[in-house]
């Protein structure tokens, strides 16, 4: 009985968990200051995408070397992630030109591209607490990207953007309804892979100068994004996620979008209008009411143990 108990007792402490969660959310909501840091020493968007994922791609290469005879599931990771890093070029380039905050509230719109990805591609009906949440999150990103919030030479980009959100929400649904099988690190090395190599092609083609920082000092950006904003939290999640669950997860991670406020004010000097503040307590408020076991980030399909 003794024996018993203590293998389900949670590796962890669930505070600690919950604090961990919120760290890493912390850390991913610290990306625009590096991205926007990179690109302005002249650095190429789709370069400053490869610098975040290249460190969890090689040091987690083995563990898919490991795993490769799961290779179906490792294909899609790797398609999955060609799409997120492709489109993750398009929230670098927005970071330039527009307001950290507006482009966080649009990135945020993750859940929706996830729900009709889900519903067209794989027949996974939403709920209706799904589709409220996510007219909610609309809502929001009209008010963020409304012509009086951003200047007319800068919608174009502003769409742009949104194919970050949508390559989030592509690789969200393979790793809920391809990657289940396989464990959870093959799941970040896998999708990180594909990342690079789906970015690979940019890079190769690309001017030296487009790829590399003109002081030494900002190797320590490129460092930063790839450590402090992808593998590490990335690896603090596999842990404590499942320890606190997926609703709770995404709960604790909200904490992301008033993270990337905080930067554009601290970092940036940006000013934080009431529209966008109200846009922002539209997503959390979104997030909040899908709390459920079926609400879905990244993060957390990525920690969860594989079905057996």
């Amino acid at each position: 009985m003794a024996s018993t108990s203590a293998q389900n007792r949670p590796s962890i402490p669930y505070a600690f968990a919950v604090a961990g969660v919120l760290c890493a959310s912390i850390c991913f909501g610290l990306v625009p200051y590096f991205s926007r840091s990179l690109t302005e020493q002249g650095i190429a968007p789709y370069a400053v995408a490869f610098y975040r994922y290249i460190v969890a791609a090689f040091f987690l290469l083995p563990v898919l070397i490991l795993h490769r005879k799961e290779w179906r599931e490792i294909i899609w990771g790797l398609s999955a992630g060609a799409v997120m890093g492709l489109g993750w070029i398009g929230y670098v380039t927005a970071l330039e030109k527009l307001p950290t905050s507006t482009v966080g509230v649009l990135y945020m719109t993750y859940p929706v591209f996830t729900l009709i990805i889900a519903w067209v591609v794989f027949a996974d009906a939403p709920t209706r607490r799904a589709l409220l949440a996510s007219g909610l999150i609309v809502v929001a990103a009209f008010i963020a990207g409304a012509p009086g919030s951003v200047p007319t030479e800068h919608l174009t980009t502003l769409l742009i953007s949104l194919a970050a959100p949508f390559g989030f929400g592509f690789g969200i649904c393979v790793l809920v309804h391809r990657l289940s099988r396989i464990a959870p690190l093959a799941r970040i090395a896998s999708v990180s892979l594909g990342s690079v190599l789906g970015l690979a092609p940019l890079i190769l083609g690309a001017d030296v100068q487009e790829l590399l920082p003109r002081d030494q000092s900002d190797w320590f950006l490129i460092m930063g994004i790839g450590l402090v904003t992808a593998f590490v939290p990335q690896l603090i999640y596999t842990i404590c996620s499942p320890v606190i669950g997926a609703s709770q997860t995404a709960v604790v991670g909200s904490i992301e979008l008033p993270t990337m406020f905080a930067v554009g004010f601290l970092a940036f000097g940006e000013a934080i209008t009431l529209p966008q503040t109200f846009a922002c307590a539209l997503v959390l408020g979104a997030i909040t009411i899908t709390k459920s076991r079926k609400t879905h980030t990244v993060s957390t399909v990525i920690s969860k143990s594989p079905k057996r």
